[in-house]
């Protein structure tokens, strides 16, 4: 089945090299393109396609508001949304999560990851830049000044992960791609993939960000 993809920035030049790279994938189509945010709002209900691209900072309705109006709660035909952009601030990814974005991708982050993106949303998903996903990770396993009777000792008997699925998990707390933990580890992408869907199963998480925060929580990313 295609996936049909609606760009909204307002640079032209990036709908043109987004628009590139998507249509050169089998599975994937661009059926319109947005240079503002209420225009990408009036194509996407009008064009209703699977995914719609949206960068930040455009004119009229930025691209918060956009995700929001179109996959928020409020939004009666939800559409999924992945927002795109240069802007790598900690408050717009959460709002964009917020807003119900399917996911948060910088530009600088390459073809693979877009293409990578896109595929995650149709797969009911979330795909956060790498960058991002470790920056947030550390913040949210930084320790907090919250008193307690008595600390809990850390153990891991209770670890339902084969050891190379320890190793995929670590390699996604690090931000790599499927594509990325296969090169690693010398296995297929596919493979990969599998393993990822194992792990998420093992540890009861929706998403590549559950696995990572799995592997900040125990201590696995803090080592080596």
């Amino acid at each position: 089945m295609t996936t049909r993809i609606l760009i909204a920035d307002d640079q032209e030049d990036v709908r043109n090299g987004f628009r590139l790279i998507l249509d050169s994938q089998p599975d994937m189509t661009v059926v319109g393109e947005a240079a503002d945010g209420a225009e990408a709002v009036e194509l996407a209900r009008t064009l209703r396609p699977d995914v719609v691209l949206a960068d930040i900072r455009m004119p009229r309705l930025d691209g918060l508001e956009v995700t929001r109006l179109l996959a928020g709660p409020t939004a009666e035909h939800p559409v999924r949304v992945v927002v795109v952009t240069t802007f790598d601030l900690d408050d717009y990814v959460h709002t964009a999560l917020r807003n119900g974005a399917c996911g948060f991708l910088l530009k600088r982050s390459g073809p693979n990851l877009l293409i990578e993106g896109v595929r995650a949303a149709m797969a009911g998903d979330t795909l956060i830049s790498p960058q991002l996903t470790v920056r947030l990770l550390r913040s949210l396993s930084a320790p907090q000044p919250v008193p307690e009777p008595a600390p809990q000792p850390r153990t891991t008997a209770a670890d339902p992960l084969t050891v190379r699925e320890r190793e995929v998990a670590l390699l996604v707390a690090r931000g790599l791609t499927n594509a990325e933990v296969g090169a690693e580890l010398f296995i297929s992408p596919g493979t990969a993939k599998t393993h990822v869907a194992s792990i998420q199963a093992k540890l009861a998480v929706r998403n590549r960000v559950g696995i990572a925060a799995w592997a900040w929580e125990t201590g696995l990313a803090g080592k080596a």
